[in-house]
């Protein structure tokens, strides 16, 4: 089921943005590929209140948590209270447009960590046959804020 999903989100990153999420090789899983990238990788499932399905190590290390913490997360959970209604309104242009690149926006780990995420892409999952099976984002970049320091 997992390596299904790693070839969910990678297809449907491809076909979104044309371009490659991971430099796959051949002779490793998919899976293993996703969880030893050096990008960030999570996604979400189509819940009411949509719930984290994946975050590869880097993803946990990030968030704080472990996996069996992340995948039973609520999505909107990953960001301030305050930040909320911004990431509803940014989750709805994905859904609309299929994928958003270039977002940055204020996240919060299991601790209460704050951090921004800088040039992150969102995308929507679709299937092979065209359902959706809900969004997934990649980032690299992000920066810790301390004591409410906003970024520079």
């Amino acid at each position: 089921m997992l390596e299904k999903h790693a070839q969910l989100l990678i297809h449907s990153y491809t076909q979104w943005t044309g371009k490659k999420l991971i430099n796959d090789t051949p002779d490793t899983p998919l899976l293993d590929q996703l969880n030893k990238a050096k990008c960030i990788i999570l996604s979400h499932g189509t819940e009411d209140d949509p719930i984290l399905n994946y975050g590869n190590k880097r993803a946990m290390q990030l968030w704080e948590m472990t996996e069996e913490q992340f995948i039973s997360t609520p999505s909107r959970l990953t960001a301030e209270p305050l930040e909320r209604s911004e990431r509803a309104r940014f989750m709805s242009e994905v859904t609309t447009n299929g994928y958003v690149a270039d977002y940055t926006g204020v996240r919060i780990s299991s601790s209460g960590r704050r951090f921004y995420i800088k040039q992150a892409t969102v995308w929507n999952l679709i299937d092979e046959s065209g359902k959706y099976c809900g969004q997934a984002a990649t980032f690299s970049d992000y920066e810790y804020i301390d004591n409410g320091d906003e970024m520079k």
